[in-house]
């Protein structure tokens, strides 16, 4: 991937992982439980570190 590619994805993926915890916030607000959401989360957070990784190289 070139370093502009990598940018605009790390750029939708924290979009993503905003929408997300905004969206955490509310269902727990409610009181249910937030297990689809913090997988989720945990899945961008870990796209996101490979691609900060490449970035590095």
């Amino acid at each position: 991937m070139k370093t502009k590619d990598i940018e605009a994805k790390l750029v939708e993926l924290k979009a993503d992982y905003a929408r997300i915890m905004g969206d955490m916030d509310k269902v727990e607000a409610v009181g249910q439980r937030t297990n689809i959401e913090e997988k989720q989360l945990e899945r961008l957070e870990k796209e996101i570190s490979e691609l900060n990784r490449q970035l590095e190289e």
